[in-house]
């Protein structure tokens, strides 16, 4: 059927692991990610260890990371379109790099402050814009179409595994050399990340290298990307079921850090080691993504993927010490595994349905929506935490998230079996 998008079996297509762009890309990112998820657990620790953070910093630094996606996302999105991948990417990991290289350098003259803390965040978190929006306009370039989804899953199963160590190490970390000290793991994954993108960009024949687009008045590009996600049913679905479910992930996730040390009573390393268990979910979802895709249909396994990762978040404030830890551990298992799941299938379905020349825009315009809630959820969570208490706001997010899932089963991707390959004026 050649109107939906249904991934061949590919997985173990040679043209794929043995192709070195990719390898390079794959490499490259499973390093930084290992120093991405150190840093999500250190600079949490650092703030409410050493610094005594409270609820609303502790959400006010969770906000300030995700903001620049509100304040530049779609003239960013329209800038990278106009610019070769590469380059963006590369300036996006060296600024990154010398901001969380900042910390630990103040920390050795103890002039680390909750402030700093804060500017590091929007430094890294704008950074991160433009390096998401270059990356998803550079790997449809690197992979061919049928091989998609088995590029994203090994991707996204690398950076799993990435995931489940790099939360046991920023514990180790945190008890050996301070959480300060320890992110310089995050720093110098910045530049092994950068080392591989150049190595890309010198074995592409001048040919295939990606060129700047024809430039057109800013305001004409943005509103084209928007117009074409708020257009389409599926990317508009995608889009807004993805802003309130990251409004619970990261309502939740702002204050869970908090909730292990203070409401549980857990250790630093403790929090580490059940952080790397329930990241096993993200690599097992990752590894199911493919098959599932294959055996259901892309879209009936997007609805499964959802359910399961939306029903299990209600487990995750009734953990305590003893026996209900393992309700956590349930619980952020399976969001994981869902969410991971549900982002391979739905990235994959964006790379071959976007047409290259509005990848950029697109993906901001819709992450706009996805990655702007986060910051609002931080800080209403940071705000809540404060009011209610930990647990509670914890509840009421982890809802948030249940009721975004279930909303698949009243979009357009009920009672299908395969998404789209194309849009309708493209097929």
């Amino acid at each position: 059927m050649t109107g939906t998008y249904t991934p061949e079996r590919t997985g173990r297509s040679p043209s794929l692991w043995r192709q070195r762009s990719f390898s390079l890309l794959w490499f490259g990112e499973t390093v930084s990610v290992l120093g991405n998820t150190t840093s999500a657990v250190l600079l949490p620790l650092l703030a409410v260890v050493s610094l005594e953070a409270s609820a609303w910093w502790v959400g006010l630094l969770t906000a300030a990371s995700w903001a620049p996606w509100l304040v530049i996302g779609l003239p960013a999105g329209a800038w990278v379109d106009r610019l070769p991948p590469i380059p963006v990417m590369v300036t996006s990991n060296l600024v990154s790099a010398a901001a969380l290289g900042s910390i630990p350098l103040t920390w050795w003259f103890g002039a680390v402050t909750l402030p700093q803390l804060l500017v590091v965040g929007v430094v890294a978190g704008t950074c991160t814009v433009f390096f998401r929006a270059a990356y998803q306009s550079l790997l449809p370039r690197l992979v061919a179409a049928p091989d998609l989804v088995a590029a994203n899953s090994r991707l996204q199963g690398s950076e799993s595994e990435a995931q489940i160590g790099g939360t046991g190490v920023a514990g180790l970390l945190a008890q050996w050399v301070g959480a300060a000290v320890g992110l310089l793991l995050d720093a110098a994954s910045f530049l092994v990340s950068s080392v591989c993108l150049l190595l890309i960009a010198r074995g592409m024949p001048s040919a295939e290298r990606p060129v700047a687009a024809p430039r057109r008045a800013l305001r004409t590009e943005i509103a084209e990307g928007g117009s074409f996600v708020a257009r389409d049913p599926f990317l508009r679905y995608f889009t807004w079921m993805g802003g309130l479910s990251n409004l619970g992930l990261t309502g939740y996730g702002t204050l869970l850090i908090l909730f292990l040390v203070r409401d549980v009573g857990f250790s630093p390393a403790a929090i580490g080691g059940l952080l790397m268990i329930t990241s096993t979910g993200a690599l097992v979802g990752a590894l199911l993504a493919g098959p599932l895709a294959r055996r259901l249909g892309t879209a009936r396994a997007t609805v499964v993927v959802q359910l399961a990762a939306g029903s299990t978040a209600l487990l995750i404030p009734l953990a305590g010490p003893g026996w209900q830890v393992s309700l956590f551990l349930v619980g952020q298992f399976m969001v994981a595994l869902g969410v991971v799941a549900g982002n391979i299938i739905k990235g994959a379905f964006r790379q071959q349905y976007v047409p290259h020349g509005l990848m950029g825009r697109v993906i901001t315009s819709a992450q706009l929506v996805n990655f702007g809630t986060m910051p609002v959820a931080a800080l209403l969570a940071g705000w809540l935490g404060s009011e209610l208490g930990v647990r509670p706001t914890i509840a009421v997010m982890a809802a948030v998230h249940t009721l975004a899932c279930a909303a698949v089963l009243l979009s357009p991707v009920r009672g299908l079996r395969d998404l789209p390959a194309s849009p309708p004026d493209r097929r």
